[in-house]
């Protein structure tokens, strides 16, 4: 859930919260924005696929630790997912208007 809390955060200020602070004036971009998203999206996967193998190989002995982690990064999967659905239909839009 904290991770869920933490990127509904950065869609609305635009910024992930451990970011350095940017110095006054400065904007964070779009680009900086997303790449931090999908670098935390790709950690989540990363981190249940280890999860999983760790419950495989006996090292982790509750289940509930790797179901919580695969439904985190099946959630974060979904939104960015979603998220991309909703850029390329803001693009489509665009190019659809005419000058």
């Amino acid at each position: 859930m904290d991770e869920i809390k933490r990127i509904q955060s950065i869609l609305q200020q635009g910024a992930p919260p451990e970011a350095a602070p940017k110095p006054q004036g400065e904007e964070v971009s779009f680009k900086e924005t997303l790449d931090q998203f999908l670098n935390d999206v790709n950690k989540l996967q990363n981190d249940a696929a280890t999860s999983t193998q760790k419950l495989m190989s006996g090292d982790l002995e509750s289940i509930h630790q790797m179901m919580v982690a695969m439904e985190e990064a099946s959630t974060s999967f979904q939104l960015m997912m979603e998220m991309r659905n909703k850029i390329l239909e803001a693009y489509r839009e665009v190019m659809r208007m005419q000058v």
